[in-house]
């Protein structure tokens, strides 16, 4: 090829050997044929650069300055000679430029793509190992073997994340403190588990939150949003609801999904980074407030519930009802995409249940029913 014009014949530059931190000002040129390129030391010692092996290094090369090497096959992952020359004549760089069209080409090993893809891919499947095989295993024992104050502590952090999530700005605490409110669901919570040993000393709480909602964090805390209490035709469908909560208190159902939640964020949050802080805690909550369980857990839950409400007299009409009424806006999907039953087969399950009970008696006496609805009421 014919080389563009050197800009006045020789052009100054800086030489770096790779051996040494010595700054060396040298000039260079092309060679008579056009396939070297000259290096002269201010000794008058010269070294040959092969032109079609020339190299710009990208993140030290700009319009003002342009710092060359040699393609290299050295041991590292990009094959380049140690040796460096930085020029920063504007003239010299265009030139540099129109004269190696290979100058800003990446190169690397010979098999390195290979190399790459199966160590990409061992990450991957160790993730995934990780995230779907060992954690799981590693949360169900932790669920079964966890103190009840270490469990109980950990349910704590994950509430205030919750709460946190769902609070508005400007928002103080959204725990309902009316004392009559408080004191019927207690007796609801009493009459459903008289004579059941969970392991746990229940604590409900209820949110004052528009979320049609409720949900089991670890250690035997169950939290309610008032949008379920508002939605709810009768005190048997929160008892239902809550029955369902206490179902998954019983199976450790939240202990072992926030272990998995906060396991999954942080095994994440080192390979991608946590920006939050709180990631853990944050996800756990995240995950536990939709009561993302698997169909089976629900189904278990859903069995215990019955089970609950026949012991205490309560007709399993309220739950079946409730189910009846949200699977207009949960069962639109196919039942092995969600993480929860049809709610249609669910109320059908719950009517039969029904069919079955002898005499049974509301959850809660009217006055008992008004109070509970009122229990986020200001000023009780």
């Amino acid at each position: 090829m014919t080389a563009p014009e050197v800009p006045s014949g020789k052009i100054a530059a800086v030489y770096y050997d790779g051996l040494s931190a010595r700054r060396q000002p040298v000039h260079v040129w092309p060679s008579g044929d056009q396939r070297m390129l000259v290096l002269e030391t201010s000794e008058g010692q010269q070294v040959l650069w092969q032109l079609d092996r020339l190299r710009a290094l990208r993140d030290q090369s700009d319009e003002r300055s342009l710092t060359l090497t040699l393609h290299s096959d050295q041991g590292d992952e990009a094959p380049r000679d140690p040796a460096r020359l930085v020029v920063t004549d504007p003239l010299a760089i265009l030139w540099f430029r129109r004269l190696v069209p290979d100058l800003g080409k990446r190169d690397v090993h010979a098999g390195m793509v290979r190399k790459v893809a199966f160590w990409l891919g061992g990450a991957v499947a160790a993730m995934v190992l990780m995230l779907f095989v060992i954690l799981p295993a590693l949360s169900d024992y932790l669920a079964r073997h966890l103190p009840v104050q270490t469990e109980t502590a950990f349910g704590r952090s994950v509430m205030r994340q919750v709460e946190w999530m769902v609070k508005e700005d400007g928002a103080g605490d959204l725990t309902c403190t009316s004392p009559v409110g408080l004191a019927a669901l207690d007796r609801m919570k009493d009459r459903l588990t008289a004579g059941v040993d969970l392991g746990y000393d229940l604590q409900l709480s209820v949110f004052d939150h528009k979320m049609v909602n409720a949900f089991a964090v670890p250690g035997g805390q169950i939290v309610i949003f008032r949008g379920l209490l508002d939605k709810a035709e009768g005190p048997d469908e929160v008892a239902g609801v809550l029955a369902h909560e206490i179902g998954h208190v019983a199976a450790r159902d939240p202990t072992r999904i926030a272990l998995r939640a906060a396991g999954s964020a942080g095994i994440l949050s080192m390979i991608l980074g946590d920006v939050s802080g709180g990631t853990a805690f944050a996800a756990a909550g995240e995950y536990l407030m939709r009561a993302s369980y698997t169909r089976d857990a629900e189904a278990q839950a859903d069995r215990y519930a019955l089970t609950l409400l026949d012991g205490a007299g309560i007709s399993a009409e309220g739950l079946a009802g409730f189910f009846d009424r949200i699977s207009a806006d949960t069962d639109m999907l196919p039942e092995y995409t969600s993480s929860h039953p049809l709610s249609a087969g669910r109320a059908q399950r719950a009517h039969e249940q029904a069919a079955m009970q002898g005499a049974t008696r509301p959850s809660l006496a009217d006055a008992d029913w008004a109070a509970l609805k009122a229990i986020c009421a200001k000023g009780d």
